[in-house]
């Protein structure tokens, strides 16, 4: 066996074969996972006993097999939340879509959760208090206050949240809560203003990165 200096690192995304997923370690091509990170994947297969990630595993499972292309993404998300058994529910979200968060938070409401909500902007920090200048705002010679996602995520850990849904916070932003953040973390959008918050829409119609980048 080719030794671990000489590995090169994992490359699935170029990977033909989809030996993990269809069960065929023999075909495996030289730099698979598969093959020389056996020592990783037993030991990782390991954390799955313990009780927390056992059940979000599981729960999870259960939502795919059940809902796989009938059920929109807030419906996974319900029914995940109530197989986990959780039932305080934290919202992160974005300002700059309020209306969707309250649309969400009035559905996650009716179906019995208890909703913990955060906006972005909490604290009102100006952001100066970073360091930037007013050349650095998005409209500069305005109090701009900074996103604060770190505080949204404490806000959230001191509220006992079981869940913790990410709506629309921004490139970095979503970086710092779900680093900050205690409890479980899922996403229900990205923000992608362009593209009406779709950043797929970018992948599907390849022409567009052809022409912006050419």
């Amino acid at each position: 066996m080719m030794s671990s200096s000489h590995i090169k690192p994992p490359t699935c995304a170029d990977c033909k074969v989809l030996s993990c997923n269809r069960g065929l370690i023999e075909k495996a091509p030289e730099n698979c996972p598969l093959i020389h990170n056996s020592d990783l994947l037993e030991s990782s297969l390991k954390k799955y006993h313990d009780k927390v990630v056992h059940n979000i595993a599981c729960s999870a499972a259960l939502v795919e097999a059940e809902g796989y292309c009938n059920w929109t993404r807030i419906e996974e998300i319900i029914a995940f939340a109530h197989k986990a058994n959780y039932k305080r529910i934290g919202l992160a979200y974005c300002i700059g879509l309020r209306k969707e968060a309250v649309r969400f938070n009035e559905i996650m409401t009716r179906y019995k959760f208890e909703m913990i909500s955060v906006v972005c902007k909490t604290g009102a920090v100006p952001k100066e208090a970073l360091g930037l200048s007013d050349e650095n705002k998005v409209r500069p010679g305005r109090f701009e206050a900074i996103c604060n996602p770190v505080a949204q995520a404490e806000l959230l850990n001191k509220s006992g949240t079981d869940l913790n849904v990410i709506l629309g916070l921004c490139v970095g932003h979503d970086s710092l809560f779900i680093r900050h953040a205690d409890s479980p973390v899922t996403v229900l959008a990205v923000k992608d203003r362009v593209l009406a918050h779709n950043p797929l829409g970018a992948i599907y119609a390849g022409h567009y990165f052809d022409r912006r980048f050419k």
